[in-house]
Parts: structure tokens; sequence; C-alpha cells
């Protein structure tokens, strides 16, 4: 009988995978909602996805079409690189691409020592964006990721805020997605393979950036989209980065769905609260579990004052913890809102 038991176990399905990174985050895009999370505030170097903050640096400070001359900064560049030469021409979008699909680190100090003329200004304005995104725990050191030398270290928590700014950037958005990039330079022509091997893997793959050193370990950042959902996840030191994305994607796809919790298209259509005529500018989306739906109340907060027409305020809560608020707005009366100029224009201007 035992021997038949044990039999009998070893036929069960088991699912034993786990998340094997040592810190993890997968945030909802849209609404910012942290659905899972390990380690998450864990500080640890983050090789090459740091070239995440280095590409929105140069996207939001330089010429995507401005042709620049590669200098003597690549002769120390090291690891992955596009292997450019000095005294060659490439245009920005072309080394942002060889930046983000092969992770060329040359690339990566060429652009920087071009956007504010000299490494030092452009990490200072890679740890400025850090700070303004909230990414408490974050310090650039250089453009690249290289850790012989000096060190760039954040936290998933800190990335997943990166990945979710960059990814509102619609170049940012194509270069990541991008599985083939062929160009031209001064002397050559180059053809670039993604290296995010997760675009080729998994369907829903919108793209991303991994990383690698001895030091920091395997690294990705990763952005998927599937039905309504759209997440980013950040594992680091993470020595199955592939597979443990997919899993964590499919485990978190089918755990959450997207609900529409209040509907600026319907908002206080039917209410007697107000003889007033109130709007929102924006409906509120959230990604919630089956068993959560119950716990979600909102709130409205309706003020005599008025504000660039703002009067009010929907708090919606979930478990009794403010997730999201919008602001109510009320309609403007032409009467009240006839500026004196627009006085003097009716009666001078016909």
């Amino acid at each position: 009988m035992k021997k038949t038991l044990v039999l009998l176990l070893l036929l069960l399905p088991i699912n034993i995978y786990a998340d094997s990174g040592h810190s993890t985050v997968i945030m909802d895009m849209d609404s910012g909602r942290i659905v899972y999370s390990k380690n998450m505030h864990s500080k640890n170097l983050i090789a090459s996805t740091t070239k995440i903050m280095t590409a929105i640096i140069v996207l939001e400070n330089l010429d995507l079409d401005k042709e620049i001359t590669v200098g003597k900064e690549v002769l120390d560049m090291y690891g992955t690189n596009i292997y450019t030469e000095v005294g060659e021409k490439l245009k920005v979008i072309d080394l942002l691409y060889g930046l983000m699909l092969r992770s060329g680190n040359d690339a990566a100090e060429t652009l920087a020592v071009n956007t504010f003329g000299n490494e030092k200004q452009f990490v200072e304005a890679m740890n400025k964006k850090a700070k303004e995104l909230g990414m408490k725990d974050t310090t650039f050191s250089n453009p690249h990721g290289l850790d012989d030398k000096t060190y760039n270290y954040s936290t998933a928590y800190d990335m997943a805020l990166l990945s979710k700014y960059a990814y509102q950037n619609k170049v940012y958005r194509k270069i990541i997605s991008t599985k083939k990039y062929t160009t031209k330079s001064s002397l050559k022509s180059y053809v670039w393979y993604n290296r995010v091997s997760l675009l080729n893997e998994y369907k829903y793959t919108i793209g991303g950036k991994n990383g690698y050193t001895p030091k920091a370990g395997k690294s990705l950042v990763s952005v998927a989209s599937k039905d309504d959902l759209t997440y980013t996840i950040v594992t680091l030191d993470d020595n199955d980065i592939y597979n443990n994305h997919k899993y964590l994607y499919e485990k978190y796809f089918n755990k959450y769905k997207k609900f529409l919790i209040v509907d600026k298209n319907s908002f206080l259509k039917n209410t007697s609260l107000t003889k007033d005529k109130l709007y929102i500018k924006n409906s509120f989306y959230y990604p919630l579990r089956k068993d959560e739906q119950e716990s979600i109340t909102t709130l409205v907060k309706i003020s005599n004052e008025k504000k660039n027409h703002k009067v009010g305020e929907v708090i919606i809560k979930l478990d009794n913890k403010e997730i999201g608020k919008l602001n109510i707005y009320k309609k403007a009366n032409k009467k009240e809102d006839i500026s004196i100029f627009s006085k003097f224009k009716k009666l001078f201007i016909r």
C-alpha cells in the first residue's frame, strides 16, 4: 500500500515554479498599482537596465535627427558594444537603437557626452530625473551600467517607476518593441537584433531592457499587455529572467482584471445632490482581484468654494485605503464668464 501511495503522488501535477528574482515588482502601467512585490525596496546594482534612464534623458534633450561624431570616449568602453569607431558619424536616433537593442556601452557614452558636453553633467541630469520621478533609493554614477569603477544602484520599485514613465514616450515605446533595426553610419552599415528574447518567447511582450554584470547578476525590466492590462515587471539579481517574467505575467494577468470604477459619462447625471451641472474630466479604472470588487467605495465631496471651476472631488478607496482621486468641476455659466474684454469686443467688433 505504501508503494502505491508514493506512485500516486508522483503522478500528480505539481507547479513548483516560484519567482526567481532577489527583488521583484509587478506594476500596472495605468494606475501604478503594485500587484506583486518581493524585496522591492532592496538596493541592487542594476547593470545595463541603467540605459532606460540614459535613453529618456537623450529623448528629452537631443534632436533625434542630429548627426553626432563618435569621440575618444568610446575607447574606454568594453562589454556589450555596437563597435563604433572614433570619427564615425551617426544620428542620435540610430545610437538610441544601438543603446537599447544591443545594449551598446559605446552608444551610451557617445550619447552622454553629446547631450550636455560631458558625462558628469549627463549623470547629474539622470539623478535629477530620478528624484523627480520619486526614485528615492536610486543613484546613478554613469550612463551605461558598467560597475568596475563606478556604481549605479536602484531598487525593483524605483525601476518600475522609471519604466512606467519611459513608456509614456512614443519613441521609447517604438524602440523597445523593435526586433530588428538596420542603419548606416558615415563608415559602415549596421544590423541589430533586440537582445531581449522575451519579445520572441512571449507574445504579449511589448519590449524591455535586460542587464548583466558579475556583481549585479542578471536583471530585466519588461513591459507586456494582455486584454485591458499593461504591466511592467522588474526583476533584479534573477538567474532565470525570461522564464520568470513569462511565469509572473501569466499568473498576474489571470489574477487581475481592469474595472471601470467611476465613469465620466454617467457621473452624477441622476442625482438630486445639487442643481449645478457637474462633471469629471476622466474615468477611473483600476485592476482588481475578484475578491476585492466589494471592497471598493467612493466618496463625493462638494464644496461651496470654486477655483478654476473645481467644486469638489471624488475619492476612491479600496479597503478604506485611498487609491485614486478625481476633481469635480462645475460647467461654466456663460453669463458669469463674459469678461470685460468680451463685452468690449461685442460692442465694437461687428
